[in-house]
């Protein structure tokens, strides 16, 4: 028993540790000198390095991987296609050299370009402010510094720490420069922006465009519900406008929620095939299993807990929902309204003065806006009421402030430990003997992991408020993503400048005053007696080191980024380790989207951590140009290359940038007005000098209001008469093509089918039990086994063509070499989370004239829908804008209207190659939705029933050319037959000679 454990050395090694954390709380940026300074040169050094070893590395790997480096080369059509690169080690770096601003717009996108000029702006700012802040702080801090001790390293020598009385008018001196500057910047950029918009106004694409023309109504009362109650509602305060063609939105109940499950479902049985069949020569003994979906209505008929055959039940779940969402479709009711709906005009300029002439009005409670694209337009969110967006809103606040203050706690102990690794040996004596044995290693470590592992911890935090967002109600994904912006930017000021600085100084002040009351009782006058903003200012001073490390190191981000090594570590683990469907392995090879809210939200945190501490820590500025220089460069070939816009705005980020940009600017003026009250003379005529800052900022900011919002949003803001002979010489039949019909995207989105690898072509009938085919379509399912069930297989029949047909219908067998994004970047499925095709010669809101929508009829004139001529109107069919007849497609082949009509295979049931008319035209089916582009030829020829697709019949796993629920699988995109577009069915036909 002499020699057992003996508690008392741990008691006291534990309330020593308590007693230091304490301390370290009350002041944990007492900076040990060595570190701090190796810090800084090693944070310098090790980012200059590695960025520069990483952009040479890629310099060496870009000419061998264009998938991955150049993605945007091989997919983009010859209008956006980037300048082409060398295979030469260095010849990415000339394009970048000679793309100017206006190609940029071309090749990228409006967006783009803001997001560079930004960044240049940035860079140009810090440059000028770097070279005050070296000529005038440092000079003047280091010559008038009080300590004469010679024991105070330089790094503090050239603060304010020690510099008194009048030397602390060169920070008043300094504040107004910097201000001076800042404006000047912003007011250039502004000015230019308002170019950059005016001109994207005028673009072919926007004039063209669907939604450039189109307003948005939201909140309509119920009894306006109506396309009637849309242009009374216009009319009562703007009576002398044109005509508009108006729809009113149709309630699509649960359709998206069960098309949502569907893609999910989908997904899922890819994965589960992908899986089973990685070696289809070797197939696992035991088949895959799964629990049954709870959202399944046949749920409860399952024993609970037990697993189903996985194949099995996701076919037949996959069979119901399109069975399922098939119904829906056509018991829609168009008489069941919602709350919003479109407005087209024939006049771009008409209808943003209208825009502009209600922007601040509410007819009967009704906002009206200019709509925006219809890809961008988040259409759950839509029919939501002011209240419930409100409440939204004010939850989504809610949980926001929740978020921000359970971050403190962490936070602050980041402050702590990360930013001065000395603290952790305080408390931790093993790593106070390791950080004492070898101080230059773990001031490396602190230069460069601290700030690192901090920046790791904020990668999930764009996830988070993307999805609060989304359910705060934002009716457009690029409002969606403005306000995400605003609420990153929000939590990083709050958290890493504010908590994070002032923490200890909050700390100090709180129990200082709490021992005073217990020791006085006059809580107030303990308050008076302490003097925080001494405290804070030291405080500030203190941590300034850290914030240049940071800075130093943000270069490392940018070069990962254009090295892609997230991206080229997944695809490595996913093709090695894993078993990625054929649809992962094809979206591996799409570029990937641009996420603008996270850099912007960098690009303005590292701004106003320049703008805190740059009156300071004069290296600060130096240090912000250095990465905006860095980062101009490399960011230009991103996004000329490799990333996409997901969802162009036309640079409406711009407003939000420069409001925060003006925010920076104010609190940089607060820390000047700090410094000078501490440190300047007694009468604090310095700090009086510098209170007009703020409100001339704020002044600053009304005046670009009101002199370039205006232009930056709105194409016109009075409608002017326009020539009598304009409105003669219209096509009467080309104003017809200007109507939005903004269909929800659950009315007419194909479903997609699930992928399955070439190379299991063969096993996959074998692995299915149960019935293949319902006998609809010859040569379908059964047929290709000699009894159904068994693996003895027989030739495929050949059709007219000679083309072999395909031997899984139901699935899409995908080659090993077709896995690749170029072939599949004009499918809706693929194209909407990479660019949405407009990078790919694919321009839905341009080249169509109505965003498709079976529900969809608006107000336009009513004619006969199937009619396949006009009587009295002798006209030729002319194309859609920006596109001829003659124009080769890829997808199409010559879409010349004279070619011969499509070739239909002769194996079909003729019973099922008629019209269904009992089922159609009843509600909501106005008329079919065709499964071909009808062919060209005479109206004889058009009329011929025989020449009718009859619905694709059931196939393999109970699919079929048309699916499982016997829906179309695909959508033919060609801009001039489009089958849901108004001039479909009135196009006159010319028989071919």
């Amino acid at each position: 028993m002499g020699s057992g454990w003996n508690p008392v050395p741990s008691l006291v090694s534990r309330d020593d540790a308590g007693t230091e954390l304490l301390a370290l709380l009350n002041d944990p940026f007492k900076q040990d000198v060595s570190l701090a300074d190796g810090a800084i040169w090693s944070a310098l050094g090790s980012s200059l390095g590695i960025t520069a070893a990483i952009a040479l590395l890629f310099s060496f790997v870009r000419p061998y991987n264009t998938v991955v480096y150049a993605p945007k080369l091989k997919h983009s059509d010859e209008k956006h296609a980037p300048p082409a690169i060398g295979k030469g080690i260095f010849a990415w770096v000339k394009p970048l050299w000679n793309t100017s601003e206006q190609d940029v717009i071309g090749h990228a996108g409006l967006d783009a370009a803001v997001f560079l000029r930004f960044a240049r702006m940035c860079r140009n700012i810090f440059l000028v402010l770097a070279i005050l802040g070296c000529s005038i702080l440092i000079p003047v801090n280091w010559t008038q510094n009080s300590n004469t001790s010679g024991n105070q390293k330089w790094f503090k020598h050239i603060t304010p720490l020690e510099v008194w009385n009048d030397a602390q008018w060169s920070q008043v001196v300094m504040a107004y420069l910097a201000n001076l500057t800042i404006c000047g910047f912003l007011w250039w950029n502004y000015r230019k922006v308002v170019t950059l918009r005016r001109q994207y106004f005028d673009s072919e694409e926007y004039q063209y465009s669907l939604h450039a023309r189109t307003l948005m109504l939201n909140d309509i009362p119920k009894n306006m519900g109506s396309d009637e109650g849309i242009a009374r509602l216009i009319d009562q305060y703007i009576p002398k406008s044109s005509f508009a063609r108006t729809a009113i939105a149709r309630n699509v109940k649960v359709l998206p929620d069960i098309i949502a499950q569907h893609d999910r479902t989908v997904r899922k049985l890819e994965a589960v095939l992908a899986k089973y069949l990685k070696d289809p020569k070797n197939l696992p003994a035991a088949r895959p299993m799964c629990k049954p979906s709870k959202k399944d209505p046949s749920y409860g008929t399952y024993p609970k807990g037990q697993k189903v055959d996985a194949i099995e039940y996701l076919t037949q779940r996959i069979k119901d929902l399109e069975v399922e969402i098939k119904e829906v479709r056509t018991t829609l009711d168009k008489r069941n309204t919602l709350p919003y709906g479109f407005a087209s005009y024939d006049d771009i300029a008409e209808t943003h003065a209208i825009a502009h002439a209600l922007r601040n009005r509410k007819p009967k409670g009704t906002t009206i806006s200019l709509a925006p694209r219809p890809n961008d337009i988040i259409w759950d969110n839509m029919p939501m009421s002011p209240s419930a967006r409100s409440w939204s809103r004010i939850w989504n606040n809610i949980w926001v402030t929740v978020l921000t203050l359970i971050w403190v706690v962490p936070n602050a102990f980041i402050a702590i430990f990360l930013v001065n690794l000395s603290n952790l040996g305080l408390v931790w004596d093993t790593f106070q003997k390791t950080l004492a044995a070898d101080t230059t290693f773990w001031s490396i470590v602190q230069g460069i992991a601290s700030p690192a592992i901090t920046s790791l911890t904020y990668l999930f935090l764009p996830i988070i408020f993307r999805r609060l967002s989304l359910r705060a109600g934002d009716r457009t994904k690029t409002s969606r993503e403005r306000h995400v912006l605003a609420k990153l930017y929000s939590f990083f000021v709050f958290n890493n400048l504010i908590v994070f600085s002032i923490f200890s100084t909050l700390w100090s002040f709180v129990s200082a005053v709490v021992a005073d009351t217990e020791k006085n009782g006059d809580a107030w006058q303990a308050i008076l007696k302490q003097d925080p903003a001494s405290a804070l200012f030291i405080a500030l001073c203190n941590i300034s080191p850290y914030w240049v490390t940071y800075l130093l190191q943000r270069q490392m981000g940018v070069a990962t980024d254009l090295a892609q090594l997230w991206k080229l570590t997944w695809s490595f683990f996913q093709r090695k380790l894993g078993s990625p469907t054929p649809r992962e392995l094809i979206e591996l090879t799409a570029p990937p989207p641009f996420e603008y809210a996270m850099y912007y939200n960098y690009f303005l945190f590292y701004s106003t951590i320049a703008m805190l501490y740059g009156c300071l820590q004069p290296l600060v500025f130096p240090a912000a140009a250095l990465y905006f220089a860095v980062d101009v460069c490399l960011r230009k070939y991103l996004l000329l290359y490799i990333f996409v816009t997901k969802t162009e705005s036309g640079g409406m980020f711009w407003r939000a940038l420069f409001n925060r940009f003006v925010f920076a600017t104010i609190l940089g003026n607060l820390i000047v007005f700090l410094t000078v009250w501490v440190r300047g003379l007694g009468t604090h005529i310095q700090a009086f000098a510098v209170v007009p800052l703020p409100f001339i900022m704020i002044a600053f900011k009304i005046y670009c209001s009101r002199v370039f919002d205006n232009q930056i949003h709105y194409y016109a803001v009075r409608n002017v008469a326009r020539d009598p002979e304009y409105e003669r010489g219209k096509d009467p039949l080309r104003s017809d093509r200007l109507a939005v019909r903004f269909g929800h995207p659950a009315l007419y989105k194909p479903l997609i089918t699930p992928m399955v690898h070439a190379k299991a072509q063969n096993v996959l009938p074998s692995i299915y039990r149960g019935r293949i085919s319902d006998g609809r379509e010859a040569y379908s399912g059964d047929t290709m086994s000699t009894s159904g069930y068994s693996d003895a297989y027989i030739l495929n029949p050949m059709d007219k063509s000679g083309k072999a047909r395909s031997a899984m219908p139901g699935f899409e067998i995908v080659p090993e070499g077709k896995m690749d994004f170029e072939y599949y970047k004009n499918r809706p499925e693929f194209a909407s989370e990479h660019g949405g095709g407009e990078i790919y010669g694919r321009a839905a809101d341009m080249v169509r004239p109505g965003t498709p929508g079976s529900m969809w009829n608006g107000s336009e004139p009513s004619s006969r829908p199937a009619s396949p001529s006009l009587a009295n109107v002798p006209r030729t069919a002319s194309p859609a804008p920006g596109r001829s007849y003659s124009s080769f497609s890829p997808q199409l082949g010559n879409s010349n209207p004279y070619a011969a009509p499509p070739e239909i295979s002769r194996t079909r049931s003729p019973f099922y190659a008629q019209g269904n008319d009992s089922g159609s035209n009843l509600v909501s089916n106005a008329a079919a939705m065709p499964m071909t582009t009808p062919g060209s030829g005479s109206r004889e020829a058009s009329l011929d029933v025989s020449a009718v697709r009859a619905p694709g019949g059931a196939g393999m796993l109970g699919g079929g050319p048309r699916g499982y629920g016997n829906l179309p699988q695909d959508e033919n995109m060609s801009p001039d037959h489009d089958p849901m577009a108004y001039d479909y069915f009135r196009s006159s036909r010319t028989r071919r000679s």
